[in-house]
């Protein structure tokens, strides 16, 4: 049990997991995902850890299809930061309580604020990380958003 799951467990929100064996020679975590549960890859979302204004300690959370790439640029307008780059692993690692390719934005350490691309709002549930690689959680995009508290914009490239 992770984190993540026990959180949407309080909730009492609907959910599902999916458990798969990874491939620990897989560079594309997300990719993996899609192909093991056989569902479309725009489905799968990737949970990146940004820091915010060149200070390592203001960070935030993009939620985005494994498809695409984060826009940081885009992601720190939404959360009203000058700019943002990606967290280094060990931080973002320190951070959220979680291994790179098991971030997930559920669970995590420290509440940061979130966004999840818009683009998640066209499916009637989506695939995150539950916590560990090998391990999804299929919810509702507005159930997750209700989670983390996180807003729905385009922050993708």
């Amino acid at each position: 049990m992770t984190p993540a799951i026990l959180t949407v467990r309080k909730a009492g929100l609907p959910f599902q997991t999916h458990e798969y064996q990874h491939d620990p020679t897989v560079s594309s975590y997300g990719l993996e995902a899609a192909e093991a549960l056989q569902v479309e890859a725009s489905r799968v979302f990737k949970t990146l850890v940004v820091a915010l204004d060149s200070d390592m300690k203001k960070m935030a959370i993009g939620i985005v299809p494994v498809t695409q790439q984060l826009d940081v640029k885009a992601l720190a307008k939404a959360v009203g930061a000058k700019k943002a780059e990606l967290a280094d692993p060990k931080q973002a690692e320190r951070t959220t309580g979680y291994l790179v390719g098991g971030i997930s934005p559920l669970g995590q350490k420290r509440k940061l604020p979130t966004v999840l691309d818009e683009s998640a709002l066209n499916f009637k549930t989506i695939f995150v990380s539950a916590g560990r690689r090998g391990l999804e959680l299929e919810l509702c995009p507005t159930i997750l958003m209700e989670l983390c508290q996180a807003d729905a914009v385009a922050i993708c490239r």
